[in-house]
């Protein structure tokens, strides 16, 4: 197989041909490896390759699996795969090697998937870029002085360049949806507790895993695959359709479509990324849908001091969790000034503001999820801007405070949903007057990822996106 040939299919294609005979889940791989060694130096998407171990699984794939043969990464943040090192982005977990894999590995793998390797993140996955110090910062195929944004860019960067179809990634505060935003791709963020977790991630019940893709009917077909209750999941599985993929795929209804530009911050929206959400609200008046302007309404200052009690505290213990898996307490130069930052914040919070803030954020979603209520699905851009460039937001060197600052003027939009738990998806709608990728962002009611699908299928069919690709 051809290279171009290759970069030109999903992972639905790919595997449809293993099916056929027509190309073999080695060629595959083998493609998938060339392009890696072709361009990883460049963006520094993947940073750990399991290549001679890939090949041996690749000979062994079970044809009749949804995604038989086709090549796969993990993200390097909370999912273990066994013998592999998993690093965390932190250098503290520089020598940790996995001696499990994690359920989400044992469902990707049972999916037909063949890991290869894994990908870039900040450390601990604290914020919306790929600068961390440790794994070095990802830059995105589209600009190479671009964020990939965070913290699934390594991910991002990746199906962006080529190198896979789709790639696993987690979303805490954005880190699905933002990567997909800055790498022109499909980013779903599925409801809470729709697909298993990662046991000792530090971000309980804000955190769900999935991955990016290039296509709609890639992330719907993954959803059927590994989305399944999982045994002593602390979260309800949301009800769910016969097929997510039928659901993509079914005749689409008038949907009522709210939108809006304002976000939590109160931050501007840059001039292209406004234009490409009046584009995409013409399209869905044009395709039939009852589309009004109206932002949500929420004390955002107040549901902020919640979240940010809530998240310091579980962080805290998350780090406690880490220093019992290493078997070390952190020496200096283990963790980096933002995650030394938020481990402080823990202590200085206390057990009992941070429970606090969590029951407060409890009770502060309960209003926001009922105004859908009123429509069914909320349309907003993904980021306030275009992708930024690399050393915008600095992780490593600025001030935590102004870390934070530049983030909320940049990323404004995605949080709400990890604290509601409602299924948001990123759509590369948009582009900006210099080439880069513009997302916007549809959320749904909970456990309704059916209805997005559905939607988004409609917009890849009248806004399409899959002939935009990265110059190299």
């Amino acid at each position: 197989m051809q290279q171009s040939e290759y970069a030109a299919l999903d992972g639905v294609a790919m595997a449809a041909l293993v099916r056929k005979g027509e190309v073999t889940a080695s060629e595959l791989l083998e493609c998938a490896i060339a392009r890696a060694e072709a361009v990883n130096a460049r963006l520094n998407a993947i940073v750990y390759k399991a290549y001679d171990e890939a090949r041996q699984a690749a000979r062994k794939v079970d044809p009749d699996a949804p995604f038989a043969g086709v090549p796969f990464l993990i993200k390097d943040l909370y999912c273990e795969v066994a013998g592999w090192k998993m690093s965390n982005g932190s250098r503290f977990f520089r020598d940790y090697v996995s001696k499990t894999d994690s359920e989400m590995t044992r469902r990707f793998r049972a999916a037909g998937l063949v890991p290869f390797g894994k990908t870039n993140t900040p450390e601990f996955g604290i914020t919306g870029t790929t600068e961390g110090a440790y794994l070095g910062p990802c830059r995105s195929p589209f600009g190479e002085n671009r964020i990939a944004g965070g913290s699934s860019g390594g991910s991002a960067s990746a199906v962006a360049a080529g190198i896979v179809p789709m790639a696993h990634a987690t979303d805490g505060l954005g880190s699905i949806r933002i990567p997909a935003a800055c790498n022109g791709l499909v980013g779903l963020k599925v409801t809470r507790g729709r697909n298993p977790l990662e046991w000792n991630s530090p971000a309980t019940g804000l955190s769900v895993g999935h991955v990016v893709s290039v296509s709609v009917r890639d992330s719907a077909t993954m959803l059927d695959a590994i989305s399944a209750p999982e045994p002593n999941s602390p979260h309800a599985y949301p009800p769910a359709p016969h097929s997510f993929l039928e659901a993509a795929l079914a005749k689409p209804k008038r949907l009522k479509i709210t939108f809006s530009a304002e976000n939590p911050s109160h931050t501007p929206l840059h001039p292209d990324v406004a234009a490409g959400l009046a584009a995409t609200v013409k399209t869905l008046e044009a395709l039939g849908h009852d589309v009004t302007e109206r932002p949500l309404q929420a004390d955002w200052r107040a549901l902020y001091r919640a979240q940010g009690a809530h998240s310091a505290g579980h962080f805290g213990a998350g780090i406690l969790a880490a220093i019992r898996e290493v078997g070390r307490e952190p020496e200096d130069g283990d963790f980096e000034t933002l995650t030394k930052s938020i481990i402080e914040a823990s202590r200085r919070i206390g057990a009992d503001r941070s429970a606090y803030g969590t029951l407060t954020l409890q009770n502060m979603v309960r209003p926001i999820m009922a105004q859908w209520e009123h429509f069914d699905v909320f349309l907003c851009p993904t980021m306030i801007t275009p992708p930024p460039a690399i050393g915008h937001i600095d992780p490593v060197n600025l001030d935590p405070k102004e870390v934070n600052a530049r983030q909320a003027r940049v990323f404004g939009y995605t949080p709400p949903f990890n604290m509601t738990g409602q299924p948001s998806v990123s759509l590369p709608l948009a582009w900006s007057a210099d080439g880069l990728p513009i997302g916007m962002m549809f959320t749904g009611r909970y456990g309704d990822e059916a209805t997005l699908l559905n939607l988004a299928t409609q917009l890849e069919e009248a806004m399409p996106w899959g002939q935009r690709r990265p110059a190299h």
